[in-house]
This record gives C-alpha cells, sequence and structure tokens, in this order.
C-alpha cells in the first residue's frame, strides 16, 4: 500500500470533475464535448462579421482542452462536435440561396477532417502526457506539435479535395488584429501556426497547473503573445501610385437571378458614367460585369470601346468566354480600338459551383441540386498578369484569392498591385463578402501590394499594402471610387520563403507527432 500512496496522492478531482493526474488535466467527456461546442461556436465568431479576433485565443484553447487525454473514438466524437459547431456557423451563408444541402455538404466535409485534425491533435497530447518526468517537453514541445498538427489539417484541406476549401484558417481571423502585420514575415500559414501555438500553450497551462514547470507553463502563452504582438510590420517601400476607378454595379447576378441578357453590362455602365472625364489609369468592374461576351458579340465590344474612349483608360472586366468546347470565367484587359489586349481565365474555378468534378458519380447522388451546374467551367492555362500601360498587376476572380499557391504566381511574375474582381450577389447580406474581404486584406499584408476588391453588389474596398482602408463602398448600392493607390515591387519573407515553411510545418506536425510517440513508448518501457 505505502509504494502507490506517493502515485494516488498526485491524484485528485477538480470542482468541474476534471481528472488531474500526474500527466496533466482531463475533463470527463460531456463537459469535453461542451467545451468543444462552445470553442467552435467562439472561435467562429472571431472572423468576420462579427470579427472579434481576441476571440481566436478563447475558441481554439477550449477545443484543445476538450482533445486532451481522449481515446481515439471519444476525441473523434469530440472533434466532429468542435467541427460542426465551427462550420456550421462559419459557413451558415451557404444556405442564404442554395439552401440547407449544400451547407450541410461542404460544413460536413469540413467537420470530417477536422475531427480527424482532432484525433491526431489527441494523441499527441496522449503520448506527451507519458513524458511526466520531462516537463519541458510537455509544455514546450507537445504544444508546438499541437500547433503543427492544426496548421497541417488546415494546409490538407486549402489543397485537397479537388483543389481544396481554403477558407477558416486561423490567419483569416486576424486581417485587421495586431497580428496580421506578422504575415509578412510567416505568410498565412505561418501566422495559423503560432495563432495555433499561443491556443495550444494556454491549454497546456491550464493542464498542467500542478505540475512541475507550471510556473513556465502559465507565463508562456503570455510571453509569446506579447513578443508577437510587438513584433515590427515589414517595411512596404511604395515605387509610385495607379489612379485606379473601381465600379460596383449593384446588378442582380445571383445565380437565381432573372435577368435580360446585357442588363448587367447596362448597370456598370451606368455606374461608369458618372466618372467620364475623370483622369485615371485604368478602370476596373467586377466579375462577370459583362454578361454579354464581348469577344463573340459586337454590341458588348462596342460598350466597352466607349467606356474606354470616355475614360481615355484601359478598362478590367468580366466575362465568360467560349473559345471552341471550352467555358472559361474570364478578365479581359480592354483598349479601345484594340479589344481585348490581354486575358485572364480563372485557374482555380471552384468545385460544386463553377465545374461538377468527377461529374459521371456525382450528379446520380443528388441530380435536382446538381442540375443547377449544367455546364463546367474548364481550368485556365494563361498566367495572372495584366500589363496595364507598364504596371505588373495581379489578378484574381473571385476566390482565386484565398490560393495560396496563385498569390505566390502572380508576385514572382512581378505583381505591383493585386485587382480581385468578384461577385457576392450570391450570398445576400451575409458574412460571405466580409470574410471574403478580410482575406483579401490579409493577402495585402502579406505580400506588401495594395489590392482592389471590387463586387456586383459589395463589399467593395481599396486596401493599402498596410492592410489599411483606402475606400469602401456602402453594400448593395451603384458606386464608384477613384484612389491613387501604392504601388510596390517589395520582396517580403512570406512571398520567398512562404512555401518552405509551409513544408516545415507540415514536416513538424508528422516528424513530432512520430517522435512523441517513440518517447512514450520508451517511457512505458
Amino acid at each position: 500500500m505505502s509504494a502507490h500512496a506517493p502515485e494516488q496522492h498526485r491524484w485528485g478531482l477538480t470542482p468541474t470533475g476534471s481528472i488531474t493526474t500526474p500527466a496533466g488535466r482531463t475533463v470527463p467527456l460531456y463537459l469535453a464535448i461542451f467545451l468543444a461546442a462552445v470553442g467552435g461556436v467562439v472561435l467562429s465568431l472571431s472572423f468576420p462579421g462579427l470579427g472579434w479576433w481576441p476571440l481566436v485565443f478563447v475558441g481554439t484553447p477550449l477545443i484543445l482542452v476538450a482533445l486532451a487525454g481522449r481515446s481515439v473514438l471519444t476525441s473523434l466524437l469530440v472533434g466532429l462536435v468542435g467541427g460542426f459547431a465551427f462550420w456550421g456557423t462559419h459557413i451558415f451563408w451557404l444556405t442564404i440561396y442554395l439552401g440547407a444541402v449544400p451547407w450541410l455538404a461542404l460544413a460536413g466535409l469540413q467537420t470530417v477532417f477536422f475531427a480527424i485534425g482532432a484525433v491526431l491533435i489527441t494523441l499527441a497530447w496522449r503520448f506527451g502526457d507519458r513524458l511526466s518526468r520531462r516537463w519541458w517537453l510537455r509544455i514546450l514541445v507537445v504544444p508546438a506539435v499541437v500547433a503543427a498538427l492544426w496548421t497541417g489539417r488546415e494546409l490538407v484541406t486549402s489543397s485537397w479535395p479537388y483543389g481544396g476549401f481554403s477558407w477558416g484558417r486561423l490567419a483569416f481571423s486576424q486581417s485587421e488584429s495586431v497580428f496580421g502585420d506578422l504575415a509578412a514575415w510567416v505568410g498565412v500559414s505561418g501566422l495559423s501556426f503560432l495563432l495555433a501555438l499561443v491556443a495550444a500553450l494556454i491549454a497546456a497551462a491550464y493542464r498542467h497547473t500542478r505540475s512541475s514547470g507550471r510556473i513556465v507553463s502559465g507565463l508562456l502563452p503570455v510571453a509569446l503573445i506579447a513578443i508577437l504582438a510587438l513584433m515590427p510590420a515589414f517595411p512596404i517601400v511604395e515605387s509610385g501610385t495607379m489612379r485606379v476607378a473601381a465600379v460596383q454595379g449593384d446588378s442582380d447576378a445571383g445565380l437565381f437571378a432573372e435577368y435580360r441578357a446585357g442588363e448587367i453590362l447596362d448597370d456598370h455602365i451606368a455606374a461608369t458614367e458618372p466618372l467620364y472625364g475623370e483622369d485615371v489609369d485604368v478602370v476596373v468592374w467586377p466579375e462577370n460585369a459583362s454578361d454579354l461576351d464581348p469577344l463573340e458579340i459586337s454590341q458588348a465590344a462596342s460598350a466597352l470601346d466607349l467606356v474606354s474612349e470616355r475614360m481615355n483608360a484601359p478598362l478590367v472586366t468580366g466575362t465568360i468566354t467560349t473559345p471552341g468546347d471550352d467555358v472559361y470565367n474570364s478578365l479581359l484587359l480592354w483598349e479601345r480600338g484594340e479589344g481585348a489586349t490581354d486575358i485572364y481565365d480563372k485557374i482555380h474555378p471552384v468545385p460544386f459551383a463553377e465545374y461538377l468534378p468527377d461529374r459521371d458519380f456525382w450528379y446520380p447522388l443528388a441530380p435536382d441540386l446538381l442540375s443547377l451546374i449544367p455546364r463546367d467551367y474548364s481550368i485556365g492555362q494563361r498566367d495572372n498578369i495584366f500589363d496595364i500601360d507598364g504596371v505588373l498587376a495581379g489578378v484574381a476572380i473571385c476566390f482565386d484569392i484565398v490560393d495560396d499557391a496563385l498569390v505566390r504566381q502572380m508576385i514572382g511574375d512581378g505583381a505591383e498591385v493585386i485587382l480581385a474582381p468578384t461577385n457576392n450577389a450570391d450570398f445576400g447580406r451575409s458574412d460571405e463578402s466580409v470574410q471574403q474581404l478580410a482575406i483579401a486584406r490579409m493577402r495585402a499584408l502579406e505580400t506588401g501590394r495594395s489590392v482592389v476588391n471590387i463586387s456586383t453588389v459589395g463589399t467593395s474596398a481599396i486596401i493599402a499594402p498596410d492592410g489599411s482602408t483606402i475606400d469602401r463602398l456602402p453594400t448593395f448600392e451603384p458606386g464608384s471610387m477613384i484612389e491613387d493607390v501604392p504601388l510596390s515591387s517589395t520582396t517580403t519573407p512570406s512571398t520567398v520563403f512562404g512555401r518552405e515553411l509551409e513544408l516545415a510545418i507540415a514536416w513538424l506536425s508528422l516528424a513530432g507527432l512520430i517522435a512523441l510517440s517513440i518517447g512514450s513508448r520508451r517511457a512505458r518501457g
């Protein structure tokens, strides 16, 4: 009996019913499920529309604490609850016009990925708990592995399947926070890792309040937050300005909208007419602003010629082009008398929205829903750079702005400014457009480039390289912005080393989990 007394003395119950062991505090399953559900909702509130970014340090730790000390099956359950609580609220805007089925499908798929990541995080906690004599491993190394696993799951879902869904990454909640400037140093994935690391350190501090190293454990997240908040912004050197006219036509351009052919084009012409005579370098219209293809329809070509002539500047406009048997979501660089002097065809059309991958397999499963995608947009092969009278502009259509690879591609090709036409009409007055604008703002911070985010209905804004708002239009009103937009050729660390850092985080997640597993086996032996 006496041989076991010291060990028994070190076990105890907290007031909440959680168990404190030599390895760390574990909450009971009923409380873990509750914490995961609350954590998922709170985490979603850190993103726009509400945008209370400090909540990322509340919601994420709650989920991580809920996963600690679980079995594989219960961690899967907790992960499913936390994942759906987050994704179900974060992308609820999908229900605005499309109903519950697409929302449930996408939120459900992301929840499955979330739950798989949760199991891996639980294993990291478990392996670390077995290293009870090495307190520095439990409060330093294990949180780093947990943060890498969280970020690694974001990386996987951002690229797979069918190009992935790069939404809901922790970094995208911070575009207007004191941590947003870090994106220029470490990129989106690096910022997600740092945020997850703070959350994991908070969770570890809670779990080890009665263990060796508890004082250090409590100070670590506070110290890291202070260091990150005091990190200076990367210096951006402006190389000039481009005077941009960005026009929002307030067009009824949604999937189920009923409009006559050419009506969206007319809306944008009407919104541009008050600007005739202004001295600008380029006019930018949204995605699908010309609902008549000017490459095929002379009436549309004449209309674009007139706008370009009256503005005495080239026009960037979205349209649907149909060369041969292909259908592209395209941007045209249009100049009076010359027509389309450059074309960008969307490289990353959205699966299950702009095209139906593996149509023969998926269509029979939901023919009524998937019949809303009667044609598949082709994948563009052109570069995403326009040369506008000597200024290199990176171009991104709608969800292109969330694709890390496309952003790196345009910066690598010399983009001095980013033009991001989009069409948010399908999502009404929901949070989707402000979430997309937050991502565009993060791209400005990450690359050191101004971003012109122009929508058919909003949210439209021009963002400076430091993430500040130069101008913004009210939603669902026709309007325009004319601004001298800063240009820059600055190379930020994230645009140089961002991909390598992502790979390093991915390897850390795998190698760290394996190393902890080996260490825990030796400790048990």
